[in-house]
């Protein structure tokens, strides 16, 4: 299935389409599969991650995401090797070390305390490091928002769960099932303010997904001239003019408002225009003297 789905891609880029066509080739199955997936959360997922959040006291969710945040440490330390990345991939370590013997399995967040940051990486990242591009924009059932290579490393990146280290299937569907309960429980500020701001959500959640993954693949740094596959389906082809001011939006395109500040170096607003009671640059001659002899 992923094959065909990057044959698919590879097709698609060989053709005259835009950046955008190519990266959300399949717009009209995605944006149904988007639906599903809103409706399953909307009358499932969200009330059950609400009911988490109210019963479960906030020192007992800490712990949870701790021994979880401790796992992805351990994967995130290997993707970083993979990398080539010693120093991440060493910080890593230690943070997991750290957590795992003196934090008591990860329940408590030794590390942290000790300056030691998260150094986070997935199989996603790791092959975009080495050259493979992001590919078409994809909607999975259940799973959300991905593109054809992070599908590719979907079955690892799902696999280096805390679930991976418990033989029983009951305890495997368990610990999955508090997993996804407790992150979507940590996402319900993000998702109201989403509602708030977004007049059309798939394509709020598509563009800001492929930013963060493009982001997180150049380590917060991404060049300017990355490959379209790694650009987001609303960039500009290159050598396009910059898009219209807010002030001054096209017509019929779908407006979102942005939460990013500025860029570096952009006025965030504009510059107010000169006083009408300005007074002119053009000189003004003086007065000849006068002959009149004095008194």
């Amino acid at each position: 299935m992923l094959i065909a789905l990057a044959l698919g891609f590879a097709g698609c880029a060989t053709t005259g389409k835009s950046a955008g066509q190519r990266l959300d080739p399949w717009e009209n199955w995605n944006r149904k599969v988007f639906g599903f997936n809103e409706a399953l959360d909307e009358n499932l997922l969200r009330p059950v991650a609400t009911a988490y959040k109210d019963v479960v006291p906030q020192v007992v969710r800490t712990t949870i995401g701790n021994v979880f945040s401790n796992i992805a440490d351990a994967w995130s330390a290997i993707n970083n090797l993979l990398q080539l990345k010693l120093e991440p991939a060493l910080l890593d370590t230690v943070r997991f070390t750290t957590n795992s013997f003196l934090g008591f399995g990860g329940i408590l967040d030794i590390a942290t305390e000790m300056g030691i940051d998260h150094q986070y990486e997935d199989f996603g990242q790791t092959l975009g490091h080495w050259g493979v591009g992001a590919g078409a924009y994809i909607v999975w059932p259940l799973l959300g928002p991905s593109t054809v290579r992070e599908s590719f490393a979907m079955p690892l990146d799902r696999a280096a769960t805390p679930a991976l280290l418990v033989a029983d299937g009951r305890y495997k569907t368990g610990i999955t099932v508090l997993q996804i309960v407790h992150t979507r429980s940590e996402l319900l500020g993000a998702s109201r303010l989403l509602n708030e701001i977004a007049l059309d959500r798939y394509s709020f959640v598509r563009d800001a997904y492929l930013a963060r993954r493009r982001s997180l693949v150049y380590d917060g740094d991404p060049p300017d001239s990355a490959a379209p596959s790694d650009a987001p389906a609303s960039a500009p082809a290159s050598g396009a003019p910059p898009a219209a001011p807010a002030s001054a939006p096209e017509t019929g395109a779908t407006q979102v408002v942005p939460i990013a500040p500025a860029a570096s170096g952009v006025p965030s607003a504009p510059r107010p225009s000169a006083p009408a009671s300005a007074p002119t640059s053009t000189p003004v001659p003086a007065a000849p003297p006068s002959s009149a002899p004095a008194r």
